[in-house]
């Protein structure tokens, strides 16, 4: 059995299977709708099945069930003579189990429409007892360095629920490119969208790509990006960086920035990779501005959490203006740390005043962590390490170990390799709690998060080759009961994702082939930034 992340126990299979055929039916009992439309519009298309609705106890069924005895996410499928039900603790439980017997009927289960007239759907008899590691099991995208049309964003969401993956992490602005529409400022939109030309791989290219970059969502577009996350039971986070990061948003609207140090007016949005200088000013001005921005954004996501960036922040500006200066004094702080620790510390009172919470990078620890505040710990353990023992919720996300810009391989094939070398083993490998927690702080890492960060991917398929195969075995470390690091089986991985190969085929995904990039998939002469031997690991 082949299945990917793997469940935690398996009775069976036996020696005779189920056949799904055209008058099985399907049996959805109350709260299971988000997975009966789903079988329907998506296993029912791809085998050619029109499952229609079945009574209570009908027999050649596909049965779904809320069942309370079960944890949240959890589910029990049982395949026998009478057909398949499906048990999940949740509605989402029941599409957890859902996506498994997907996995089951093989890899024609994940087209869009039938490829084999008259094939045998068969199922072994088996009942699968299953439950998720983690509640938070993410994916972050960066749709900022380059933007991936509503369509492409979609896609990813089903790629996510084909995993069990349940968070999308929207990183929606940066210097590069504000990509939602915020109505009360609409030059948000109209200015910080667009760039003119885009660096063609490391910033240390001499390479430019001229086309010009750029889009954005619309609010109907995000309430559908929402509603279609929601149908797969995957909450959608979005992130809107303060207080770094923020030279679209300064080139759409001057004023935000230390004009007391630059002029302001003259940038525009930016064209390369990197840390930039320019970051918002600390004013009542720009509070009042991303309340207004923020306003707009709890309207549209119904996530608890709200992600603010608060990484990579360079105080020079700040050090320099004497604005800043004079702020700094009139708020009793001790420096320029303690400033942004301010921006932080207000929004995640503003968030909670309204049922939200906050959560940022991890050095949003700098100048004091804001009470309510969660991490996402990237640049290593250290931080989620600090956060957890204080009491505050962690996501892991360590750069070293689930960046998926970062190279796959050594070698001058790997398309602008970036970094450190990342092999499917070594993400399989990925242990997210450190074992120096103690249990009580463990308690807070609520999950893991793999990041994709698309300066050199250029389109989707640049993003599916970094991405995958490595999401695979990602989703099995947030999902699998897994022993230690060093004890994992990785030769059952690696022949598990023989059979996980033909259902990303099947999806049309550009994976990274086993045996290396194909030739359309390299970028001769493209810069990188290769960094050598083995990434920190602390």
């Amino acid at each position: 059995m082949d299945l990917i992340p793997a469940p935690r126990a398996v009775e069976g299979p036996g020696h005779h299977t189920f056949h799904l055929a055209a008058d099985t039916r399907l049996v959805a009992g109350p709260g299971t709708e988000t997975t009966e439309r789903w079988l329907r519009a998506t296993l029912g298309a791809a085998l050619g099945l029109p499952l229609p609705p079945g009574e209570e106890g009908a027999a050649n069924a596909v049965v779904l069930r809320v069942d309370d005895t079960l944890g949240p996410e959890a589910y029990r499928l049982d395949v026998s003579e009478g057909g398949i039900e499906i048990r999940g603790g949740s509605a989402a439980g029941v599409f957890w189990g859902a996506q498994t017997l997907r996995q089951l009927l093989g890899s024609d289960a994940f087209r869009k429409a039938p490829v084999r007239q008259g094939a045998v759907h068969a199922v072994p008899y088996r009942t699968i007892e299953d439950s998720p590691r983690f509640g938070w099991r993410g994916l972050m995208l960066d749709v900022s360095r380059h933007f991936m049309p509503k369509d492409g964003v979609l896609r990813y969401l089903d790629l996510l629920a084909a995993h069990k993956l349940n968070v999308f992490h929207f990183h929606l602005t940066d210097d590069q490119g504000w990509r939602i529409q915020i109505e009360r400022h609409p030059r948000l939109t109209e200015v910080g969208a667009w760039r003119a030309r885009s660096k063609w791989g490391h910033r240390a290219s001499e390479l430019w790509n001229e086309t010009p970059h750029g889009g954005y969502y619309t609010h109907d577009d995000i309430r559908e990006i929402v509603a279609y996350a929601a149908e797969r039971h995957i909450t959608v986070v979005p992130e809107i960086e303060i207080p770094g990061h923020s030279q679209a948003v300064i080139a759409a609207y001057p004023e935000l920035g230390n004009t007391d140090v630059v002029d302001t007016s003259a940038l525009t949005v930016w064209d390369t990779w990197g840390i930039n200088p320019n970051v918002l000013a600390p004013t009542e001005a720009v509070l009042r501005f991303y309340e207004g921005v923020f306003e707009e954004v709890l309207d549209l996501f119904p996530s608890t959490f709200i992600h603010v960036g608060g990484d990579e922040c360079p105080k020079e500006q700040w050090k320099a203006s004497p604005a800043a200066q004079a702020r700094i004094k009139e708020l009793g702080l001790a420096d320029e740390d303690e400033l942004q620790s301010w921006f932080i510390r207000h929004f995640d009172r503003w968030l909670a005043e309204r049922g939200r919470r906050l959560i940022g990078w991890d050095e949003i620890l700098e100048g004091g962590l804001a009470p309510g505040a969660a991490v996402s710990s990237w640049r290593g353990y250290e931080g989620g390490i600090a956060a957890a023992e204080a009491g505050h919720d962690v996501v892991m996300c360590p750069h070293s170990q689930v960046y998926l810009d970062y190279r796959q391989a050594d070698g001058d094939q790997e398309p602008v390799p970036i970094a450190y070398v990342r092999t499917l083993e070594d993400v399989y490998r990925f242990e997210p709690v450190p074992p120096q927690l103690s249990a009580e702080a463990a308690a807070h890492v609520i999950g893991v998060q793999a990041n994709v960060w698309t300066e050199v991917m250029e389109n989707q398929a640049r993003v599916d080759y970094q991405t995958f195969p490595r999401l695979a075995a990602f989703a099995e470390v947030a999902w699998s009961d897994l022993p230690a690091s060093a004890e994992r089986d990785y030769a059952d991985f690696e022949s598990r994702m023989g059979a996980h190969y033909g259902r990303l085929d099947a999806l049309g995904v550009d994976y990274r082939p086993p045996g290396g990039p194909l030739p359309w998939q390299q970028r001769p002469g493209v810069l990188g930034r290769p960094i050598e031997g083995a990434p920190p690991n602390v």
